[in-house]
């Protein structure tokens, strides 16, 4: 694509060159950049990649797209705002591809991940061959991809997009975290179905306050789209328990689908029944009733069911052909996940990192829990600070023994967060083990029969992040080895 038919693409008056130069690629990492690439220039909040442009043209750019002039031997765009045209420069190039997909967004706190790989396995069994961008992994049809971010930048998104296309791709599901909607990575995206799955407090370092959290999590619906196309019927399914979900409402134009569990909704849940073995709920959707029994567990994964079926209901798939996944459907990595070597108690790993998220867990736990609940637990390095003190409460309030340790601690002092933790404790029905391996095997070694072990935190992270060196860590294989070493030492 030529330099200037490119560029036309752009909306704010760009200073646009003379040459015309071809475009054969677009890159915002200088060290991508091969013969006829367009180098955008992108202020990060470590990094200017306007003083790697030099570097861009020696390796072969056409062109650079920057805020400021470069002094350089090739054209040169001017924008306002490189972030922004990135994005609009990404969908035109790759011949803005969500257009051409069945495209479902999925924002909230917690539960973002289950509730995609629901929908993912849903719109499988529906006839679509699917692409998935979430937290554990990227995925297009069958193949998996790693990711960095929950929602990687624009350009990633808009080449994974074209890529789906050109592997025939129907329908695609992704999570949309609330620093991809702040800082502008989804822009470009043409959403068919915008899912909130609920608001409780997490990110507090970047957002500083609750009320701009919400704003940036409702940018997905505002942005949804503000006309009525009826061959492409635009849809918001929000969690009508949550009370952020009144101001969605207002802050969209599309069709509003509601559900939840104990507020009258469009898609509900009722008579639920939780065991070890799973959950069984009535389903209630405005045309009929039908009893739903899932190897899932948890009131929480209810909410995720019914998010994933609200949704997937307006995308025209067949209620039968939801139950029927839903009734095989098993867990997702790392999320209420068990470790079981045939011990006699129960080790459970979850990825819930949030003071609500750790709740619903443990709270679903002592439900069916016969013994002692322990709950190993830390907070990240780096992050939201004021969310220490309550995740400690709610581990030494819903366990019958807390166990605080570390969790990717970053540049700061892990005993430092520890001791942010145990401010917000009152009992003394916990302990302090820095050494996360160390409190795993002490939990296991504690453990009766009967007894349940909760790892919380990292779910499927396989890596510990401490000072700048990411270690392997992965909790379900390091309680594995507990269980192992405490099985040989009976033998």
């Amino acid at each position: 694509m030529k330099l200037h038919t490119l560029v036309s693409s752009l909306h704010d008056f760009p200073v646009v060159p003379k040459e015309n130069p071809e475009i054969t690629s677009i890159e915002a990492d200088s060290r991508k950049v091969t013969n006829g690439s367009l180098f955008v220039c992108i202020k990060g909040f470590t990094v200017d990649s306007h003083e790697f442009a030099k570097q861009a043209a020696a390796q072969g750019a056409a062109a650079i797209v920057a805020e400021r002039p470069i002094d350089v031997d090739v054209p040169v765009v001017l924008v306002k705002d490189t972030v922004r045209s990135l994005a609009v420069l990404a969908d035109y190039f790759y011949g803005q591809p969500t257009q051409k997909l069945h495209l479902i967004g999925i924002t909230g706190t917690n539960g973002k991940t289950t509730t995609s790989h629901i929908m993912n396995e849903i719109m499988r069994a529906h006839g679509h061959k699917t692409g998935l961008i979430g937290t554990i992994n990227m995925k297009i049809g069958d193949e998996t991809f790693e990711v960095k971010n929950t929602t990687p930048d624009a350009l990633t998104l808009q080449k994974t997009f074209h890529k789906m296309i050109e592997q025939n791709v129907n329908s695609a599901v992704m999570e949309v975290s609330s620093h991809a909607l702040h800082l502008g990575r989804v822009h470009g995206c043409d959403y068919d179905v915008a899912v909130f799955t609920n608001l409780t407090q997490d990110h507090l370092d970047y957002h500083k306050t609750m009320e701009e959290y919400k704003h940036a999590k409702g940018l997905l619906f505002a942005q949804l789209g503000n006309s009525y196309n009826h061959n492409r019927v635009k849809y918001a399914v929000l969690n009508n328990d949550d009370a952020a979900a009144t101001d969605y409402m207002k802050s969209t134009a599309a069709t509003v689908i509601t559900y939840g569990i104990d507020t009258k909704s469009d898609v509900m849940a009722k008579n639920i029944e939780m065991t070890s073995a799973g959950t069984a709920f009535t389903l209630v959707t405005p045309n009929e009733s039908i009893k739903i029994t899932m190897k899932l567990i948890g009131k929480f994964n209810v909410y995720n069911v019914l998010a994933a079926t609200a949704a997937c209901l307006v995308s025209g798939v067949a209620l039968q052909t939801i139950i029927d996944v839903l009734r095989e459907l098993k867990g997702v990595p790392g999320r209420f996940e068990v470790v079981d070597r045939g011990q006699d108690f129960t080790v459970i790993v979850d990825y819930a990192h949030t003071p609500d998220s750790l709740e619903n867990v443990l709270m679903t736990t002592k439900q069916f829990a016969k013994g002692n609940v322990y709950c190993l637990v830390g907070c990240g390095g780096d992050r939201d600070r004021t969310k220490r003190p309550i995740m400690a409460r709610v581990a030494s309030k819903y366990a019958t023994h807390a166990i605080y340790t570390s969790d990717n601690p970053r540049s700061e002092q892990p005993q430092a967060i520890l001791d942010d933790m145990i401010e917000g404790v009152k009992g003394n029905n916990y302990e302090v083990i820095v050494d996360r391996k160390e409190a795993i095997f002490h939990a296991v070694a504690e453990a009766k029969a009967g007894d349940i072990i909760v790892i919380a935190g990292k779910g499927h992270e396989t890596y510990q992040i401490i000072g700048t060196e990411v270690h392997h860590f992965d909790d379900r294989e390091v309680a594995g080895e507990a269980i192992a070493q405490r099985l040989s030492m009976k033998e």
